[in-house]
């Protein structure tokens, strides 16, 4: 049975010399340029309290 992804996937237009910076920034954190971009993005997102609650475990 193959395994349900949270992922989703999609295309993104983005500034050459942003991009160039976000590799930078990740090959010097030791993360892929794609972990990077998630990284910046669920920082923001807390900043901005914008991440939805997560649901506690209803001990099933």
């Amino acid at each position: 049975m193959a395994k349900e992804s949270k992922n989703k996937s999609f295309v993104l237009r983005i500034d050459s010399d942003i991009m160039d910076a976000v590799e930078k920034w990740a090959a010097d954190e030791f993360r892929s340029t794609n972990g990077q971009i998630l990284y910046i993005l669920d920082q923001a997102l807390k900043k901005n309290g914008r991440l939805p609650k997560k649901k506690k475990d209803q001990g099933v």
